[in-house]
């Protein structure tokens, strides 16, 4: 197995040093990826990437969302040889400590998809906490299945080759609808997934990209595409199911 790190940045300047030293820390090539970035990041970003060895810089000429960055990210992590790429927000809210157990458990599963479910402190904003399962029951909807505990939650190991050809066939959105989305096709395509409990925290000087009005109509939008093409799916998966003698 070869990973890498894949971290999508959008201004986050102020907190994208203190991460990258942590991710720095276990000795891991890192691609961060300026998604468009105004001239306070790009310049911060620029100067991180030339004092560190380890880590490349994706320039992208105008901000695609977060989902746009960390397609971007994957491609280049896959065109360099890489294995594996474990995407990681910019802004310290993922565990890091966590890096080597989520790294372990791809080597133990290498086709599988590493998806961290969130275990919250007190920091997570209330309304945000809550509105996460309206995404999660329509996620468990459109699969048919609880088997993805968690949909929106961007720590992840993403094995490349597979997860990069199945973004080639297959639309996924750009922007905050991503995450949810490319785990319920790569669920629908048979992909492995496994599971792993990760603390989240919410830093005080966190900045939010999501914008309630667009992305919330993009998670709407990508609802219900996946439900029109969970219906047709359906009664190959309810077929399959009674052959083998099961039920839902």
């Amino acid at each position: 197995m070869k990973p890498c790190i894949v971290i999508p940045v959008f201004n986050h300047e102020t907190l994208l040093p203190a991460t990258l030293a942590k991710v720095l820390t276990y000795e891991l090539p890192v691609i961060l990826v300026n998604d468009g970035s105004g001239p306070a990041c790009s310049q911060v970003m620029q100067a991180l990437a030339d004092e560190h060895a380890q880590v490349h810089l994706v320039c992208l000429a105008q901000n695609r969302g977060k989902g746009g960055a960390v397609k971007a990210g994957l491609q280049a992590a896959l065109a360099m040889g890489y294995s594996h790429g474990l995407q990681v927000d910019a802004d310290g809210q993922h565990n890091l400590e966590d890096i080597p157990r989520f790294l372990a458990a791809a080597a133990r599963t290498p086709a599988a998809l590493i998806c961290g479910v969130p275990e919250y402190d007190t920091s997570v904003p209330t309304l945000r906490h809550y509105a996460r399962y309206l995404t999660h029951v329509w996620v468990w909807i459109n699969t048919l299945s609880l088997g993805i505990k968690d949909s929106m939650c961007g720590f992840r190991v993403y094995p490349l080759a597979p997860v990069c050809a199945l973004l080639a066939n297959a639309y996924t959105g750009n922007r905050m609808d991503f995450d949810p989305e490319v785990l319920v096709r790569w669920f629908w395509a048979g992909g492995d997934l496994v599971n792993l409990p990760t603390a989240v925290h919410y830093p005080e000087q966190g900045v939010s990209h999501f914008l309630p009005g667009l992305d919330n109509w993009l998670i709407s939008c990508m609802h219900t595409r996946l439900f029109f093409g969970m219906l047709w799916r359906a009664p190959l998966w309810l077929l399959g199911l009674a052959r083998r003698g099961r039920c839902l």
